[in-house]
C-alpha cells in the first residue's frame, strides 16, 4: 500500500497532514439506496464511521422506553467507577410500587412493596423487560430522588455530546416534552455503551427472556425481550425498544457480523409489527448492500503530526484497532484518505491518545471518519528548548 504523501501547509487550527488515493479508479458509484417507513431513521456502521442513511436524524422527538438506554448506561458507569454494586440490595418503596405498578404504569417488572432486589436484577428489570418501576426504583437507590438521578443522565449526555437530548425521567415516561432526543444521539449513546463497557453490554443486553414476579396464583411471570431483531438478524446483541401514543414505535438496535457493527434507530413507526419489518429490513440492508474494504491493521502507522512544545518534533498516527471503509457491495469504488488534525498537538501526549481522525471519501457517501491515536508518548520540552523555540518563532524561523 502507498504510504500518506505529506502536504507541508502553515500549521493553524487545522492541519492536513497527508492525502492518499488507494484506488486510481475514477468510476463514480452510486450509494445503494432503501425505501422505509420509518419517519425518523438512521443506519450508521459504528465500525468505519459510515452513516448509510439518514431520515430526519436530528429531528426532536419523545424516546419512550429508549431514554432507558441511558439510566442503564449511567449504572454502567458507576459499576465499572466500583460506586455501584451488582449483587448491592435495594429496598421497593412503597410509594414507588404504588406509582408504578397496574395497567396505567406502563411496562413492569412486576415488584413488590417493600421487595428486596439486587441491582444486577434490577438491571435486567430495565433492558430486557423495559420495567418502568425498576427503573424509578435504581434511580432512588443510586441518588436518592428519580429527579437527582436525571441530573447524571444530562450530565453524562453532555460528555456524550448528546447536544439535541434532555432528560427529565429514568423511564421514558411522557412528561409533557420535557424529555427529547434525536435519533443522531440515541446512535451515540448505544456506540458508548457498546464500547466503553463491553462485558456489561453483553451480559445485559441479550439476554431473550427474564423471570420476575409472580402472578395471583404464585406462578412466575416470564417476559420476553421486545428487541425486534433478536433472533431474526445474525449478530443481533441489543439495544432498546420504546413505545408510547405519542411517539409510536421505536428502536435502537445492533448487530455485528465479519468485524463490522452497525447501529440503527427507527422511529414513530405505526405498530409492533412495523417495528419489527423495518428494523430487520434496515439492518439487513446495511449488511448486504455494503461490504468493508480493509485500510489499515490494528497498530500499523498511518502517518505522523506535528508536536508543539514536546521533547519530539513529531509523534506517530497509528490505528487503534483494524480500520475498514464501507463501500457498495460488489464495486471495489475509489477511496480517497486524509489525515486531520488540530495542530500543531500540544505536548505532553500519552501513547495511545485520540489525537487525529481519518477521513475517508468515496465514490458517493458521506465522509467516513476513523480515529487515529499516537503511537508514542511525547514529553513536554525543556525551558530552554521552549526559549529556542519561542525565539525561533519570532524570528520566523520556525
Amino acid at each position: 500500500m502507498e504510504r500518506p504523501k505529506i502536504l507541508k501547509q502553515p500549521v493553524r487550527s487545522l492541519a492536513l497532514l497527508s492525502v492518499l488515493a488507494l484506488v486510481a479508479s475514477s468510476t463514480v458509484v452510486a450509494a445503494p439506496t432503501i425505501d422505509t417507513a420509518a419517519p425518523v431513521a438512521l443506519l450508521v456502521d459504528q465500525t468505519a464511521g459510515a452513516t448509510l442513511f439518514a431520515r430526519d436524524a436530528d429531528r426532536l422527538m419523545p424516546p419512550a422506553s429508549m431514554a432507558k438506554m441511558m439510566t442503564t448506561h449511567v449504572a454502567f458507569s458507576l459499576i465499572k467507577q466500583g460506586k455501584l454494586k451488582l449483587d448491592q440490595m435495594v429496598t421497593v418503596r412503597p410509594e414507588t410500587w404504588q406509582k408504578w405498578h397496574g395497567p396505567a404504569a406502563g411496562s413492569t417488572m412486576f415488584l413488590s412493596a417493600g421487595e428486596q432486589v439486587s441491582v444486577e436484577n434490577l438491571l435486567h428489570g430495565i433492558v430486557t423487560l423495559s420495567g418502568n418501576d425498576a427503573c424509578v426504583v435504581l434511580a432512588e437507590a443510586v441518588s436518592g430522588t428519580e429527579q437527582a438521578f436525571t441530573d447524571l443522565m444530562n450530565a453524562e449526555a453532555k460528555r456524550l455530546g448528546m447536544t439535541n437530548s434532555h432528560f427529565g425521567t429514568s423511564n421514558g415516561w411522557p412528561d409533557e416534552g420535557v424529555t427529547h432526543v434525536t435519533a443522531r444521539d440515541l446512535a451515540k449513546l448505544a456506540a458508548s455503551t457498546i464500547n466503553d463497557f463491553p462485558d456489561l453490554y453483553v451480559k445485559f443486553y441479550q439476554q431473550t427472556s427474564f423471570t420476575w414476579g409472580k402472578t395471583m396464583g404464585g406462578e412466575a411471570i416470564s417476559q420476553g425481550n421486545r428487541n425486534p431483531i433478536l433472533g431474526r438478524v445474525a449478530g443481533a446483541d441489543g439495544l432498546k425498544t420504546g413505545h408510547t401514543e405519542e411517539a409510536g414505535y421505536g428502536f435502537t438496535g445492533s448487530a455485528v457480523q465479519n468485524g463490522r457493527r452497525l447501529i440503527m434507530v427507527v422511529a414513530g413507526l405505526g405498530s409492533m409489527n412495523e417495528r419489527i419489518s423495518e428494523s430487520v429490513k434496515l439492518m439487513e440492508w446495511g449488511f448486504k448492500a455494503w461490504e468493508a474494504k480493509p485500510l489499515f491493521a490494528k497498530g500499523a502507522q498511518v502517518g505522523k503530526a506535528k508536536v508543539q512544545l514536546g521533547d519530539e518534533p513529531e509523534v506517530g498516527l497509528t490505528a487503534p484497532r483494524d480500520l475498514a471503509a464501507v463501500i457498495p457491495q460488489g464495486t471495489g469504488g475509489s477511496v480517497k484518505m486524509t489525515i486531520r488534525y488540530d495542530g500543531p498537538i500540544k505536548a505532553p501526549i500519552a501513547a495511545g491518545q485520540h489525537v487525529a481522525d481519518l477521513i475517508v471519501t468515496t465514490s458517493d457517501t458521506p465522509p467516513q471518519v476513523m480515529p487515529l491515536v499516537a503511537a508514542t508518548a511525547v514529553g513536554e520540552a525543556s525551558w530552554l528548548d521552549r526559549v529556542i523555540a519561542g525565539l525561533k518563532a519570532f524570528f520566523g524561523l520556525a
